[in-house]
């Protein structure tokens, strides 16, 4: 659908207005001041007063072109490790990369105090829903309200709670400064279950940024979503493990909590508000990784934009994957105890470039059959029929404005 200046837009503040200045709806501004005088007149709304290195998002492959220049380190290897073995993956043909939070907060600030179109207001809150008339959106803020004939919805919306994902990955991490060389800078350990719980779905992440500095996160995948006070003691467990005890500085802590597995949601009757943003699909189900899916939709719609077309949300993911992700969930939901084992598996039989390409969206029908072939079939047969029915009685979500 075309999106045609009227008379309702010259009636307007602006022409768009972004709920929510996070990842997403700054990387929608980045991508929109590279229209340059095509930018629409942009205002992102965000709650917080000011920015923290609070994320670090880590992807394979490469980023977005107006990002490359933010990648800060390249790993080659990753590992994964249970109490039955371990694999080592060289995946030098799309290496893992970093970029921090600081480091992206600090482009997209600066990106935005040299555009004009684009105004970013911090430390302000909505006062109830948007509401829409005379083909004008109105967004009513504490002290005042804005206009526009476009609204992005990237917040958050509800607290994640139990039953609204198949399982939710909350995460806890810390970045740590030791005296001794402890870390292999040149290998990502991605997932290492030795010592947890069958229980659970608990593993240490150690992402080494030099020999004597790391980030190390506890991560769980379960059906209840954690804060960082639920998961200190497994953090602290996991550092004195991979430090030995020797003393350590922590320079920074990072929490997340990221949906796997989320209903579809509702279509937005008004194509003029426009949902986007970790829980409206960003996340990758089966991983929890957003950063490149999220890129992506960013220029997709700008580009939308740039052509005098309405915006976009997230595209639905291929019927394929989204089966193939509900049943991998649906069996982790059912029998955490496997998940060690299907890991390893797919890490130690799958070759690295077409796991690499599954992981990052980019599978062929080939690569799907190979994971297919690669993973124990007797737990996932006896699964289906159960995901199969919870695949079809499933009901949409329906969020709140």
């Amino acid at each position: 659908m075309r999106y045609r200046a009227t008379n309702a837009r010259m009636a307007a503040d602006f022409d768009l207005i972004i709920l929510g200045g996070g990842c997403a709806g700054l990387s929608l501004a980045l991508h929109l001041a590279a229209l340059g005088e095509h930018c629409p007149r942009t205002l992102i709304i965000e709650a917080r007063h000011a920015y923290a290195n609070d994320r670090t998002w880590c992807f394979w492959g490469e980023p977005a072109a107006p990002l490359r220049h933010l990648v800060q380190q390249r790993w080659n290897a990753l590992t994964v490790q249970t109490d039955s073995g371990q694999v080592q993956v060289d995946c030098a043909a799309t290496p893992y990369q970093r970029i921090s939070a600081s480091a992206f907060y600090a482009e997209a600030l600066e990106v935005i105090a040299r555009t004009g179109a684009i105004t970013l207001l911090l430390g302000e809150f909505l006062d109830g829903a948007p509401r829409k008339a005379d083909r004008v959106w109105h967004v009513a803020c504490r002290d005042r309200a804005y206009r526009a004939a476009l609204v992005i919805d990237t917040r958050a919306g509800l607290a994640p709670r139990k039953g609204t994902a198949t399982l939710w990955q909350s995460f806890y991490g810390q970045e740590i400064a030791c005296a001794d060389a402890l870390f292999d800078p040149a290998c990502v350990t991605l997932m290492d279950f030795r010592g947890t719980d069958p229980a659970r779905i608990l593993f240490t992440y150690v992402l080494p940024l030099s020999t004597h500095h790391a980030l190390v996160e506890v991560t769980q995948f379960g059906p209840v979503p954690l804060g960082p006070q639920q998961l200190t003691s497994e953090l602290a467990l996991a550092i004195a493990t991979r430090t030995g005890g020797a003393a350590c500085e922590v320079l920074r802590c990072e929490h997340g909590i990221l949906p796997m597995g989320l209903p579809a949601s509702v279509a937005q009757p008004d194509p003029t508000y426009v949902r986007a943003g970790i829980l409206q699909g960003a996340a990758r189900p089966a991983t929890g990784y957003a950063f490149q899916r999220i890129q992506r939709w960013a220029e997709r719609c700008a580009s939308q934009f740039g052509e005098g077309m309405l915006p976009l949300g997230h595209a639905a993911d291929p019927p394929l994957l989204r089966t193939f992700d509900a049943l991998f969930l649906s069996l982790l939901h059912a029998r955490p105890s496997i998940a060690p084992t299907l890991f390893l598996r797919l890490f130690e039989a799958v070759d690295s470039a077409c796991l690499t390409r599954f992981l990052n969206d980019q599978g062929t029908l080939l690569d799907y059959a190979r994971i297919v072939a690669a993973l124990p079939a007797r737990p996932f047969l006896r699964h289906l029929p159960v995901a199969l029915k919870e695949l079809t009685t499933r009901r949409p979500a329906v969020l709140p404005a």
